[in-house]
């Protein structure tokens, strides 16, 4: 069965046969402009102009697979359809009355469409695998997937930009403190991003720059908002950070929240207690860490502020009270890169975006060709079609299209899929 998506595109890309086009009541018909696709509600495409007999008409334009949808969808009863110049159908089974009770024009398309581009868009929404495309992908244009990568990653920039913009929203439009809680939530890996998240809320910026110079205090200060200081413990160091914790506590009135989190499962790398000790030295070898970053020219730089090392205690713990062989404990490069990826360059895209600056949403889209490519299961599986991944521009572009355009079968609105369907489109062919 034709579905109406299909349709609109047939029509937005005028892939039908249009020789001696003529309305369902015999009067000839030409398309001047097609009309602007409305994805808002209202009619389907708006400000079109079309020829029918010798009287140029300019208006709107209803998609429809039945003429009869007019009526079950309601359209009679809605100021919005009242300039419908023409009824654009698959099948035309009844006459449809406009306001002014004429009958609406109506085109059929079901005669005028290729099979060719009807079997294509059934052969990708059918698909099963990977992705719908996988033995045509490697065959589409450099220049149309150069194009198309660029989109999607400025889509997925625009998308997190969302969440960014819902923090500052929530904090005054303050960009450090915004960018403490986004950093946070990066630090907590997927598992524990919304606890880090939630303990960064808890601490005031202010009581952190106070005690920037003090490693200690601001592990204790961490940890005590994350409920891991809240056991007994046989080694000194975590003693003394309960102590701690317990004064501050009470001194800026810090209030604990009910979070859990997850060890289980996973590396040590990404054990809480470590990311913590790494953010808090990272706290502890900055200042106003936004702003500096923004202003940076290189990336080069940037990761280097990135590149802490936790104090002499983690090197010998992953946990606390759980001795282990000496191991440094720096951030490695997948985790810095992890960060720039998934916190500083939206946030650098979305300070340009909500400042106007150019300059920063270049910079960020910039710094993402300078980045190591991210090598995951989707990443991976694109690879398997020859589809290139040197950089995290390109990872990023990958990301965004297996999530946001592949799974749910956004074919037709996809470059690559237009692509595929255009080449098999014949024109004139009945």
């Amino acid at each position: 069965m034709m579905k109406e998506k299909l349709l609109q595109y047939i029509w937005q890309f005028q892939y039908f046969n249009k020789t001696e086009l003529m309305t369902t009541l015999g009067q000839p018909l030409e398309i001047i402009f097609p009309g602007q696709y409305n994805q808002n509600q209202g009619p389907d495409f708006s400000g079109a102009k079309i020829r029918i007999g010798n009287t140029i008409w300019a208006g709107n334009i209803e998609i429809h697979t039945y003429s009869s949808d007019w009526n079950s969808h309601h359209h009679s009863d809605d100021a919005n359809y009242n300039n419908i110049i023409l009824h654009v159908v698959w099948l035309h089974d009844i006459e449809i009355m406009d306001m002014n009770s004429h009958v609406l024009p109506a085109l059929e398309l079901e005669s005028r469409v290729s099979k060719i581009l009807l079997n294509k868009y059934e052969e990708l929404m059918n698909a099963s695998s990977f992705i719908a495309c996988e033995k045509q992908i490697h065959s589409i244009n450099e220049l149309v997937l150069s194009k198309w990568q660029e989109r999607l990653v400025i889509e997925r920039l625009e998308r997190r930009s969302l969440l960014i913009f819902k923090f500052l929203n929530e904090n005054n439009f303050h960009w450090e403190q915004t960018f403490w809680w986004l950093i946070a939530r990066n630090f907590g890996i997927t598992v524990n991003s919304d606890c880090f998240e939630k303990i960064a809320r808890s601490i005031p910026l202010p009581i952190l720059a106070k005690h920037k110079n003090q490693i200690h205090q601001l592990e204790a200060i961490l940890f005590g908002q994350a409920s891991l200081l809240d056991q007994k413990f046989i080694e000194s160091y975590p003693k003394m950070l309960q102590k701690e914790y317990k004064f501050y506590r009470l001194k800026y009135g810090l209030q604990k929240i009910p979070l859990q989190l997850f060890f289980l499962r996973m590396r040590p790398a990404n054990f809480p207690s470590l990311r913590l000790a790494q953010l808090a030295m990272l706290i502890s070898e900055s200042n106003h860490l936004f702003s500096k970053i923004k202003e940076e020219d290189s990336v080069k730089q940037v990761i280097k502020m990135l590149e802490v090392t936790p104090n002499d205690y983690w090197h010998y713990h992953y946990r606390f009270d759980e001795i282990g062989t000496f191991r440094m404990k720096t951030m490695g490069k997948q985790m810095i890169c992890n960060i720039l990826i998934n916190t500083i360059v939206p946030a650098l895209y979305a300070y340009g975006s909500h400042n106007k600056e150019e300059k920063y949403k270049e910079k960020a889209l910039e710094w993402l060709t300078q980045i190591a490519a991210e090598k995951n299961a989707i990443t991976k599986g694109f690879e398997k079609f020859q589809v290139r991944n040197r950089t995290a521009f390109a990872s990023q572009a990958l990301i965004e299209l297996k999530t946001q355009y592949c799974d749910p079968k956004r074919c037709l609105e996809c470059a690559i899929g237009n692509a595929i369907i255009k080449v098999n489109h014949v024109p004139n062919h009945k």
